[in-house]
């Protein structure tokens, strides 16, 4: 029987999958919508697509794996589920990562300004760039998935009470960990660098716009400062995920902790539906695009109270 509190934690899991699913549908729908229109997929509109895709089913992948583990334990341990859930895991998980990792290059070598001489080359590269990250995707997984496959083998769970153990000394079940998630640790690595850089020159320009403009702030100031927050909170989110997916993993040693591996879902939920809006509300066309659905929807409420005779003369504005 679940707690009270337990009760609220997968409540709000649940809920920042749904709003997951809503943001990063909406991103990928808008991509496709302009990919059509335009006839041809921008290298930013691909990684756009196909972070939003990835993530959704990275969010169902959390969400299905983490309910059937507290409500459906012995289905769980039982055939090959946690098999066919591991393996989707490390596609789409690392997929993610790659994803976000390519999109942060990319704002990097479009936006930032070094005269550094490696940037200017890697500047001038930027699908190379990119394409080397795709191969280094592949030769992730082609390292990760026998590791996952031994893992599995000899980390079948117990059943009853201490379902959620395993038959692994921990120093040994965190260093397979270690070395499992080694391309992920990688690409975050990389990925919070090149923020960081991105940050650092964002800032230089907005200091040195500040020092030599007397008076209020130009826009192209404010959409520096405005790239940073998104930056930073894109950072904050990022970090909240590794840590709930470390909470998660070391619940695998903490038999029937269940408040703590429901909290590790809730952390690990909040990057893949947070990130989605704060990319919406910092992309011009997102945004553009996400104004004028709110614009449709309030039309067809106040049709739909105009039918009912409730509505007033806004509707005729739309």
């Amino acid at each position: 029987m679940l707690s009270i509190l337990e009760g609220l934690f997968i409540f709000i899991a649940v809920s920042e999958s749904i709003l997951g699913v809503l943001g990063n549908g909406f991103i990928g729908l808008v991509n496709c919508i302009d990919c059509v229109k335009n006839k041809k997929f921008s290298m930013i509109g691909f990684i756009l697509t196909g972070l939003a895709t990835s993530r959704i089913c990275l969010i169902l992948i959390i969400i299905t794996d983490g309910l059937t583990k507290i409500f459906f334990p012995d289905m769980y341990s039982s055939g090959n589920l946690i098999d066919y859930i591991s393996y989707l895991w490390v596609i789409f998980n690392q997929s993610s990562i790659w994803f976000a990792t390519s999109l942060s290059v990319f704002y990097f070598l479009k936006i930032a300004n070094f005269s550094h001489h490696i940037f200017l080359w890697l500047k001038g590269r930027i699908n190379k760039v990119l394409h080397l990250l795709m191969g280094s995707l592949f030769i992730s997984w082609l390292f990760t998935f026998p590791q996952i496959v031994e893992i599995i083998n000899e980390s079948r769970m117990k059943s009853g009470n201490a379902t959620w153990n395993l038959h692994m000394q921990r120093s040994k079940f965190f260093t397979k960990q270690i070395l499992l998630n080694l391309g992920v640790i990688l690409l975050f690595t990389l990925c919070l660098i090149t923020c960081f850089l991105l940050i650092i020159s964002l800032w230089r320009h907005n200091r040195s716009m500040q020092l030599n403009v007397t008076g209020p702030r130009d826009p192209s100031t404010e959409a520096h400062v405005k790239a940073m927050k998104v930056l930073i909170s894109f950072i904050i989110l990022f970090i909240l995920y590794f840590i709930g997916i470390a909470i998660e993993i070391s619940c695998f040693t903490l038999p029937e902790n269940k408040l703590l591996f429901i909290s590790g879902m809730v952390t690990t939920a909040i990057y893949p539906w947070g990130h989605s809006f704060i990319l919406i509300l910092g992309n011009s066309k997102l945004k553009q695009a996400s104004l004028r659905a709110l614009q449709r929807f309030k039309c067809l409420r106040w049709a739909e109270q105009e039918r009912f005779g409730m509505g007033n003369m806004h509707v005729h504005r739309c």
